[in-house]
């Protein structure tokens, strides 16, 4: 059993569902059934669903939990009602992602994850299917995301702080003069 099998679905009904053979029919419909916002632009063009539709609507869940926002919502800003449209140019820009994080994350996480994942996010909203990570691909890369250990960068007064509180000892400081490395360095707390 691969890891991707040993995942339980958590998120299900994006409403991409097709209504099936009626009265006998061999044929399935193919009008559109998903629901607007999550729906792969090729689905809602062509009505044709591939294996990688799935990823587009993932995405945008992902996009969801980065930002704190709803797919569509009319009550923000003209321009904004889309966020796959308003928030795709900021995913990969350190500088303009953070401007579009859920500020209720409060800058608590590394920022190296999250671009990681603004980036995995662009990936899985590519216009063509073929240019689409594959499933297993969205879970390695969030496997490789979730280890990241970078720690949040710190406020001024947490640095502060810890200037305060944490000092080296005399005993490990520097010593034989210059090249010479002392291996046993150790910091202590008086927390």
């Amino acid at each position: 059993m691969t890891a991707f099998q040993a995942y339980n679905a958590k998120l299900s009904d994006f409403g991409l569902a097709k209504l099936g053979p009626i009265n006998g029919n061999s044929h399935v419909t193919t009008r559109v059934m998903g629901t607007y916002g999550y729906a792969a632009p090729e689905y809602v063009a062509t009505g044709h669903l591939y294996v990688k539709s799935d990823v587009y609507g993932f995405g945008v869940v992902l996009l969801e939990m980065l930002t704190g926002l709803r797919a569509l919502d009319t009550n923000r800003p003209s321009g904004e009602h889309n966020l796959v449209e308003w928030a795709k140019h900021s995913l990969t820009e350190k500088r303009k992602l953070k401007k579009i994080m859920d500020p209720r994350l409060e800058e608590q996480y590394p920022i190296k994850a999250a671009l990681q994942a603004g980036e995995l996010i662009l990936k899985c909203l590519e216009a063509d299917p073929r240019n689409r990570p594959s499933m297993e691909e969205v879970l390695e890369t969030l496997q490789k995301i979730n280890a990241i250990d970078e720690q949040p960068k710190e406020s001024k007064a947490t640095k502060s702080k810890l200037k305060v509180n944490n000092h080296r000892s005399p005993v490990h400081s520097k010593q034989g003069g210059t090249g010479s490395r002392n291996t046993n360095n150790h910091r202590h707390s008086t927390a």
